[in-house]
């Protein structure tokens, strides 16, 4: 397929795009480039053309003889939705159901989207998360992604197939690596400052995958006969990989030796949720995750311990998404709505 996948220049994307293409696929990558500027590691170009476009100023000239669009270009992850609400829903909710429907009217056949697991909040007492659950998100960007997919699902007919991939929270290494997602968070901890200490118990559950896996899931999408994936939603990760928050900090601190872990008694986040996997596995049969986070801890200190990982490197504001829109907004890359500005030569 000729495939577009918006973000290519984000933790996943930058990942997706080669994969994708090593599967045969023709890549054309977009991304506004907010994250570009960081690289914890480098990594061969990418081997495709790239538009550098916000999603909000995409054009149907642009979607222009695509079979396919995989979307992952949002503002990323929760602290940075509560940061500006009002932009998170123009950009995640409205931004994404404009590039589906502008992708309908062009007559590309497939949209494949990233939503998150984070949709079902609080698991409470009524046992593991499916994909028929009712979501219950707590934050602006798990919100939107509800949105999206309402809104999105409404545009499925016999000429247009949504996908949703409710991505449980990804770990792993990236050349566009993010240090604001836990795993990888408390690796870089545990690395630069030989402790890892939680403000919380450790108590609540959260679903784990690795970015590779993620991958896999999206060419699985793409590679699956359309009546397998025509207006679904997945869970995206391994129903053995849900952990509670103390289990992935114990497997951390196991596997950089010399850390020392405490735990205290609550942060304030109550979101606490388990998943099955089940569905993807019926659906999509070829689909498995070949890591687990005892086999993502291990890659994460292998690279540290390559690149020489540095306190100073992991608390770089170009690895944790709200440092960074905070610094464009900041130094006046980007006005208030996050449209990149032309500046005045020095």
């Amino acid at each position: 397929m000729k495939v577009l996948v918006t973000g290519t220049d984000g933790y996943i994307g930058v990942l997706l795009g080669p994969y994708l293409q090593a599967r045969g696929h023709e890549i054309v990558g977009l991304d506004t480039g907010f994250y570009r500027s960081g690289q914890l590691y480098q990594d061969a170009a990418p081997a495709y053309p790239r538009l550098d476009k916000d999603i909000r100023n995409i054009h149907e000239t642009d979607l222009e003889g695509f079979d396919a669009v995989v979307h992952l270009a949002e503002l990323s992850n929760d602290p940075l939705g509560q940061h500006n609400p009002e932009l998170t829903y123009e950009i995640n909710h409205r931004g994404s159901t404009n590039l589906a429907l502008k992708c309908k009217r062009v007559g590309i056949p497939r949209f494949v989207y990233t939503s998150s697991c984070s949709v079902y909040g609080i698991g409470g007492d009524d046992g593991i998360k499916t994909e028929e659950s009712e979501p219950n998100p707590q934050t602006v960007y798990a919100a939107c992604k509800v949105l999206v997919e309402r809104d999105v699902l409404a545009l499925a007919d016999e000429r247009f197939s949504p996908t949703f991939l409710r991505n449980a929270t990804a770990y792993g290494e990236s050349p566009r690596m993010r240090f604001d997602v836990v795993v990888n968070n408390l690796a870089g901890l545990a690395w630069t400052t030989k402790e890892i200490k939680l403000t919380s118990d450790g108590s609540p559950w959260r679903p784990l995958v690795h970015v590779l896996d993620i991958c896999e899931a999206v060419a699985c999408v793409l590679d699956a006969p359309r009546q397998s994936i025509h207006a679904q939603i997945f869970n995206v990760g391994d129903s053995h990989e849900n952990y509670q928050v103390r289990e992935v900090a114990e497997i951390i601190s196991q596997t950089f030796s010399g850390c020392r872990l405490t735990f205290g008694q609550s942060d304030g986040d109550n979101r606490s949720y388990r998943v099955s996997f089940d569905k993807i596995r019926e659906y999509l049969p070829n689909y498995q995750c070949r890591w687990t986070v005892p086999l993502g801890a291990k890659q994460l200190h292998d690279r540290f311990e390559q690149i020489q990982l540095s306190e100073a490197m992991f608390q770089d504001r170009a690895f944790t998404r709200l440092k960074q829109l905070e610094h464009l907004l900041q130094s006046g890359q980007v006005d208030e709505f996050l449209y990149w500005k032309e500046l005045a030569a020095a």
